[in-house]
């Protein structure tokens, strides 16, 4: 196979074969395909895009890549969120499915400039581990039913190197690629069934709704092509979710929300992503709010985070630098912008630059109003923690235009904008 020849196919906006792209992902993976070559292919890519069938290849060699995990006698369901900022919904939503009988293997990763990663969060909590070898996640998965973990390193290798080299060659913005990259990931996981949350907004990848339903759609197409029932929701990312967004913040979040009570958005997606996974694994019609209030699913949670090591009673990382940034004005909170939070957030420390840079787990922000409250002149409206007083300023500027106050009361909109999937055609 020639590089060369299977750039210039696609340069050309030419289909590429079944045979070209498995060679080529191949040849990348092992080194025989130069980086320069495979970045070429990549941009043509961005550029001319792929069709279903090119891009149902794209994902399978991928996940021959490497090896699929054997969850055989599980019955399995899976939950991806494509990031957002305060999207914490992982931490409860994974011990709460869990608690109805289905076994939720939720391999994550680590955060990236305004996004949060599930892992990061995790690691605050004292003990806690990410790495976990294949057979401890099978033990974990039959004896309390739910994981939340690293990938290993044999899973899908190709994406890896793949979205490393998109990362730092422009070539992340491209629909197939970003479809492909995720469900290759969790195909080859070996997943049952599998949920999507697919962000629309300011603190989204996706900013337009109609970019959100194609991805939707083309992930939901390739889970059916392999054989994994999967479905899709749409949900607004213009606004932050809940009230913090960090490391140590949202794990105190999310146990409000595993205690029976939390934020009203942060409840709102648990619950219909657990509805939708409930339905995925077999289970029809079940009230899944009822494992949140008799303590079900904290039960879960604490069996989920001793098996990993960690100790759901140690208190959680403390910032050594708070600061408040009270409201200029009388109203009602018409607007908060994610992506300013999250990159407020990020400045603080909670997240990371570059793969494999330290974070701080006590970093964060608090919002103190919701969209739709009512906020007074000089009351606390953020509450920024850092352990690096330097850190505090850059983050309070980026804050400066991240709220609208409005004289009459704005009525916030649901978090679940539209679905994908067998169920139902896709709404706005």
């Amino acid at each position: 196979m020639d590089p060369i020849t299977v750039i210039a196919a696609k340069r050309d906006g030419g289909e590429l074969s079944t045979e070209q792209i498995r060679e080529v992902i191949a040849g990348y993976t092992s080194g025989g395909v130069a980086p320069e070559q495979m970045s070429s292919l990549l941009m043509a890519i961005v550029l001319n895009g792929m069709g279903r069938r090119e891009i149902a290849d794209w994902t399978a060699a991928m996940i021959d890549s490497g090896v699929r995990l054997d969850l055989t006698g599980l019955r399995t369901v899976d939950k991806h969120s494509t990031g957002g900022v305060g999207d914490k919904i992982t931490l409860p939503l994974t011990p709460l499915v869990a608690s109805y009988g289905l076994a939720v293997p939720q391999l994550s990763g680590r955060g990236l400039g305004h996004t949060g990663g599930t892992l990061d969060k995790l690691e605050s909590i004292p003990g806690w581990r990410a790495d976990l070898t294949v057979d401890e996640m099978r033990a974990q998965l039959r004896e309390v039913g739910a994981v939340v973990c690293a990938a290993t390193a044999d899973l899908a290798p190709a994406d890896r190197k793949l979205y490393a080299l998109r990362d730092v060659t422009g070539t992340v913005a491209s629909i197939p690629l970003i479809a492909s990259s995720i469900m290759s990931k969790k195909i080859a996981e070996g997943t049952g069934a599998l949920v999507l949350d697919v962000k629309v907004g300011s603190g989204a990848f996706m900013k337009t709704y109609a970019d959100a339903a194609e991805l939707a759609e083309a992930m939901v197409e390739l889970g059916a092509d392999a054989g994994v029932d999967t479905r899709a929701l749409l949900t607004d990312m213009s606004s932050p979710l809940g009230r913090t967004a960090g490391n140590a913040v949202e794990v105190a979040e999310s146990l409000e929300v595993l205690a029976g009570g939390g934020p009203s958005d942060v409840v709102e997606l648990t619950v219909a992503l657990a509805r939708e996974m409930l339905d995925a694994g077999g289970l029809g019609e079940v009230d899944v709010a009822e494992n949140l209030r008799n303590g079900r699913a904290m039960d879960t949670w604490r069996s989920m985070i001793i098996a990993q090591g960690g100790d759901p009673d140690a208190p959680l990382p403390a910032p050594r630098h708070t600061h408040v940034v009270t409201a200029t004005g009388d109203g009602h909170l018409g607007a908060l912008d994610a992506l300013a939070v999250g990159e407020a957030a990020w400045l603080l420390g909670a997240g990371r630059s570059r793969p494999g840079d330290a974070v701080s787990y006590a970093a964060g922000v608090t919002w103190h109003a919701g969209v739709g409250d009512p906020v007074r002149a000089g009351e606390p409206l953020f509450t920024l923690a850092c352990d690096d007083e330097s850190r505090l300023e850059r983050a309070v500027e980026r804050l400066d235009d991240a709220v609208q106050i409005v004289a009459p009361a704005a009525r916030p909109g649901p978090r679940v904008l539209g679905r994908v999937g067998d169920r139902a055609q896709p709404r706005r």
